[in-house]
């Protein structure tokens, strides 16, 4: 059973006042449906979360065009002037390499989708990162921003390529594919804010914990939980938890905490010389499925595929294409949450921008739609530079098996082809997987709504009231290394 939560027959007069953006008016007909009888129990389910997605939606919209205008001035301090408009503002100043002409049209932004709008009951309402990605998305204004401010450092790009060499190396010199040790102390702490929930009532909490059927996870050990009893799910969950309970006090947050370590090895296979991706059977005809609604064959699916592979017959030359295609076309940004996303590939794709989980949708979409068996895997990244959520997926090549992909890592800055292409089929150790899959049950199965229909790295929380929305608490990792270094995320 997988955790699909978007209704496939929404009432016409309900749809139509969402894609009027009349959000008011659709969750007043939702209430209404909702007390009638003629509705099964899963139709109820679903169209009551429809009204919660709508909710959500507003959560990520947040931002006037009044607040867009202000934080866009403040992205370039002293060298933007406002002349009036709030449509268009002009880079005035001394410095000749700073051009007089407009730069900032948001209509412009807004129909090329790289300044995220949504008319919401009747109003312009603006992504609540919109202003940051902007400057990620729009080439012409990153570029111009970094001629004002310098170009921006990147310490996992410049970690990645320090590393990467090495990883080959010890591999090659070893004649092993998991090298590049490193042990990991986790520290994982979900807090729900003082009086969120009456007190003496009970949380129910889903912690987020690793998978241990990974040849380059290891010896993973549970050290301490913050309640001495707690749930832990077998391995074979794909998404695997811990869960835990606790009695809420008066102005009180309540905490939860786990402790854990393992080791984790980098794995390089070097597929581009010793591998093929193989006719499918039946064991992988899951695998090169289409799987609503995040991996659909559209025909912008097939247009694009088209576009990208041409005449190419290797499967594996197709994989490379692909994601080397995404590299160059699909700037990382800031995200929605993925539970407000109908079709999240078909948004990446619409969009031309994402995170790591919807730019790795979209390359499975495309690599199922080419007979290249794909699935999803995700965790945290946990590199001494930058520690986040994350997430990734594998293909299946013969003959290592299944082998890590990432497409939010994309390429490495280097003329060694097997530098370069690195993150197709190999990985650092710094990949902490805790899912195989996306969009399934937790365990024990959670009875409200997810806050996270699709991933789950952050946790989950729920009362008998209802489910616990993100804005409801907060999370925090602090992960030491075996070499003595402890960083906060």
């Amino acid at each position: 059973m997988t955790v699909t939560m978007f209704p496939q027959n929404i009432p016409v007069e309900i749809q139509s006042e969402i894609d009027n953006g009349e959000f008011s008016k659709a969750q007043y007909l939702i209430k209404q449906y909702l007390e009638s009888d003629t509705l099964s129990a899963t139709e109820k389910n679903e169209i009551f979360f429809e009204s919660e997605r709508l909710e959500r939606i507003r959560k990520d919209f947040t931002k006037s065009r009044e607040q867009v205008k202000d934080e866009f001035e403040k992205m370039l301090p002293g060298i933007l002037l406002s002349d009036g408009n709030i449509q268009t503002w002009f880079i005035r100043g001394a410095d000749a390499k700073v051009p007089d002409y407009s730069l900032f049209e948001l209509e412009k932004y807004e129909k090329e989708k790289s300044l995220e709008m949504r008319i919401i009951d009747g109003r312009r309402r603006y992504f609540k990162n919109a202003v940051p990605n902007l400057f990620r998305i729009n080439k012409k204004l990153k570029k111009q921003k970094e001629e004002i401010l310098g170009p921006s450092v990147d310490r996992l790009v410049d970690f990645k390529k320090a590393i990467v060499p090495m990883i080959i190396a010890e591999s090659e010199a070893k004649k092993k594919k998991l090298v590049y040790e490193e042990i990991f102390k986790i520290v994982y702490t979900l807090t729900v804010k003082p009086n969120t929930i009456p007190a003496g009532e009970i949380v129910k909490c889903w912690l987020p914990y690793p998978k241990e059927n990974h040849q380059r996870q290891q010896r993973l050990k549970l050290i301490s939980t913050s309640e001495e009893k707690y749930i832990l799910a077998p391995d074979s969950v794909l998404q695997r938890t811990i869960y835990m309970e606790k009695k809420v006090e008066k102005d009180s947050a309540t905490k939860f905490t786990i402790e854990f370590e393992f080791t984790a090895f980098a794995e390089y296979n070097d597929i581009f010389s010793k591998g093929i991706i193989p006719p499918v059977d039946a064991k992988l005809s899951e695998y090169v499925k289409e799987r609503p609604p995040h991996i659909v064959f559209t025909d912008e699916i097939k247009t694009l595929s088209q576009k990208i592979i041409g005449d190419e017959t290797n499967q594996l030359e197709k994989v490379k294409k692909i994601f080397t295609w995404i590299h160059d076309n699909i700037p990382w940004a800031s995200a929605l949450e993925y539970s407000t996303i109908p079709n999240i590939s078909a948004y990446c794709l619409e969009n031309l921008h994402g995170d790591c989980g919807i730019k790795t949708l979209l390359f499975m979409a495309l690599c199922r739609y080419n007979g290249i068996p794909a699935k999803w895997q995700s965790g945290w990244m946990l590199h001494p530079v930058e520690v986040n959520l994350h997430d990734w997926c594998e293909i299946y090549v013969e003959p290592f098996g299944w082998v890590p992909v990432d497409q939010s890592f994309g390429l490495i800055n280097s003329e060694n082809a097997k530098e370069k292409y690195f993150y197709i089929g190999n990985t650092d150790p710094y990949h902490l997987i805790i899912n195989d899959d996306y969009s399934q049950p937790l365990f024990p199965v959670k009875i409200f709504p997810r806050s996270e229909t699709v991933d789950f790295q952050r946790g989950e929380v729920e009362w008998n009231g209802g489910n616990l929305y993100f804005d409801k608490w907060n999370y925090d990792l602090d992960v030491s290394y075996s070499k003595g270094k402890t960083y906060e995320k």
